[in-house]
């Protein structure tokens, strides 16, 4: 079974500002909770890029692998990233976009599509921790606006 989850958020900075706060992939730490990105090697920009994002408390937690499957940045109009979850946990597709709104403001989709593990106690679990998870990834997009804003 697969899970999904996709929100989007309206931010008032132009898309080539909020494209690069999002694609700072150590920033990330700082906006998505609970979440420690880095890169293991070169700064994962671009097609083949890889990122590494450790989400947990403490010791307790998983490691999330990635690969950069789709990596779009025309000059003007919609910018695209979209990524190979490769870990053992986390295994599926996911990604986002950056839409200019106007000169000054953008949009951000983010989404995720992934294989459940564990067959139908993955698919049990998943009814309880979907509304967490999309809880989850609005906070931080509320803080993703705020940063931005910060750092415009």
């Amino acid at each position: 079974m697969r899970a999904e989850l996709r929100e989007t958020v309206d931010v008032a900075v132009p898309a080539e500002r909020l494209w690069q706060v999002v694609t700072d992939w150590p920033l990330q730490s700082e906006w998505i909770p609970f979440t420690r990105v880095r890169t293991p090697a070169g700064d994962g920009q671009g097609l083949g890029g890889r990122l590494e994002a450790r989400t947990g408390f403490g010791p307790v937690g998983f490691l999330d692998t990635m690969v950069v499957t789709h990596w779009s940045v025309p000059a003007e109009g919609r910018r695209v990233c979209e990524v190979l979850h490769t870990g053992r946990l986390v295994r599926g597709d996911g990604g986002f976009e950056v839409e200019p709104i106007d000169a000054t403001s953008s949009r951000f989709i983010w989404w995720e599509s992934f294989e459940l593990p564990l067959g139908r106690a993955g698919a049990l679990g998943w009814r309880l921790l979907a509304p967490l998870s999309q809880a989850g990834i609005r906070r931080a997009l509320d803080r993703l606006r705020t940063l931005a804003l910060q750092r415009a």
